[in-house]
């Protein structure tokens, strides 16, 4: 066996004292940025990258560093179920070959829209791995995991007062500045168009005998999405600001999540609220697995006061309403079932992308035609993420993509701590979800950073766990001998 011969030390300089540095250099040495500036940079400033026009294209643009970043690094970490995630990439790629393919009862692709939001797409979701993977591999120094942890609660803080401002202010609308940079045969594209136009609220017919229905959106480009985003991020805010907070932060936090209930129950968004009733039983059974009877009394009690409050105000009114008009169902049940037969006709590549059906729920006579410009054509997998994966990449996306959640949820079901039980609930959130919203582009990325931030716990309990069996006393292993003499 060959040894090295061990390096010999060189004597280091001595540091240079401060009051003797070049004042350039002294002063680029306190203006560097910290190392995670460009997630600090995507959550911190993300209400200013909605408004003007950037949501779909920001995580791209922060995903350039952060890239760079993992490139100077020895080895990078994969999250488990990572084979997974990276054939559900490659067929989002391969299935651009079958963007001019005509899936069944749906209008024939036309226009170099089509093009635009396949490249879109495999973008973002290159975009949202490279996110993932960079929090993964960033130190406890470089970003703590509680830092982590607030960011994303601050984010819920943002979506909390975005609420507000859709609900109270349903008709504040603006073009966002980029609009006016773009070319304009790309500046008219449906797609560009819709997120050039920024809205605080969608006003939609939900309530029967109600004309129109304010919904929150803001920060976010939809309702639906808002509405998701709210149940990942609150769950964070939770950890963040109620459990890890002391003093006037976890106060804060006790006062901001009945300030919640407004805008929650106002947005009309059932998938929220049965996915909020998914989380707290989740963790009530965790709790009570645990032992932790007192805290499950206490989040018990809280949750019925809450419940009374809501019931005994104009919101139950709402909430009751609400569960009772559910517009909606015919056109998902329509919508899920077209993204069944197109997946069933095209069952390996899907079709690369959202396809229009010809009419709608009701009737193939309704829809867009040549003497009705303003009709309007449902779009087969706009209604859910796992939808929008069997039309576009067939089977094997939803397959691939539930399948990396889940692996992730079994991986780490043995972390109890704060962040494991949060980190969990998040996962379950997005395995219920994707049966009803999209997950591009922030909800899927705040999923993919749960997951880092779940990884980096269970590698930190880890070294916790080595360090505890390293630090047994020499002593007993020389016990036996003891008792022997």
């Amino acid at each position: 066996m060959k040894t090295l011969a061990p390096l010999r030390s060189t004597p280091r300089p001595e540091p240079v004292p401060r009051d003797q540095l070049p004042t350039g250099a002294f002063v680029a040495r306190r203006r560097r940025l910290p190392v995670a500036w460009p997630l600090t940079a995507l959550f911190v400033l993300y209400p200013v990258w909605w408004a003007l026009g950037l949501p779909s294209f920001i995580f791209a643009i922060l995903a350039v560093p952060m890239a760079l970043q993992l490139r100077r690094r020895d080895t990078i970490r994969v999250p488990p179920g990572f084979g997974f995630w990276l054939i559900l990439l490659a067929w989002v790629v391969l299935s651009g070959l079958m963007l001019d393919i005509t899936a069944p009862n749906t209008l024939v692709p036309t226009g170099f829209g089509r093009y635009i939001g396949w490249g879109v797409r495999v973008m973002n979701y290159t975009a949202l791995t490279v996110t993932m993977l960079y929090v993964l591999n960033l130190s406890e120094k470089e970003l703590p995991r509680l830092r982590m942890v607030r960011l994303f609660a601050f984010l819920a803080v943002i979506t909390v007062i975005g609420g507000y401002v859709g609900a109270l202010m349903p008709d504040l609308k603006f073009t966002a500045p980029l609009n006016y940079l773009l070319p304009d045969v790309i500046a008219q594209e449906p797609f560009v168009n819709r997120l050039m136009h920024v809205e605080v609220a969608q006003v939609q017919e939900v309530l029967q005998g109600e004309p129109s229905s304010p919904r929150p959106a803001a920060p976010f480009e939809y309702t639906n999405t808002w509405g998701e985003n709210m149940g990942i991020l609150l769950v964070w805010f939770i950890v963040g600001w109620m459990v890890q907070g002391r003093g006037w932060r976890r106060l804060t936090g006790y006062l901001l999540m009945a300030a919640a209930i407004f805008p929650i129950v106002f947005s009309l968004n059932r998938g929220l609220w049965i996915g909020l009733v998914i989380a707290a039983v989740y963790v009530a059974l965790r709790l009570a697995l645990r032992g932790r009877i007192a805290v499950l009394a206490g989040m018990a009690l809280a949750t019925a006061l809450a419940g009374v409050l809501v019931l005994a105000s104009p919101l139950g009114g709402l909430l009751d309403e609400r569960m009772k008009n559910g517009h909606s169902d015919e056109i998902r049940a329509t919508l899920s079932s077209g993204a069944v037969e197109a997946a069933r006709h095209s069952p390996v590549l899907g079709y690369g992308a959202n396809r229009a059906l010809i009419g709608s729920n009701r009737s193939i006579a309704i829809g867009k035609s040549a003497d009705c410009k303003q009709c309007g054509n449902r779009e087969l997998g706009s209604n859910g993420q796992v939808w929008n994966l069997l039309v576009g990449q067939g089977w094997v996306g939803p397959i691939c993509y539930s399948a990396f959640f889940l692996c992730c949820l079994w991986r780490f079901r043995h972390d109890h701590t704060a962040i494991g039980i949060a980190g969990s609930v998040v996962l379950i959130l997005m395995l219920f979800f994707q049966f009803l919203y999209g997950a591009l582009n922030t909800t899927l990325a705040y999923g993919l950073i749960s997951v880092a931030v779940l990884a980096r716990n269970d590698r930190h309990l880890r070294s916790l766990r080595r360090e505890a069996l390293a630090a047994v006393p020499a002593e007993s292993t020389d016990r036996p001998e003891q008792r022997s003499r």
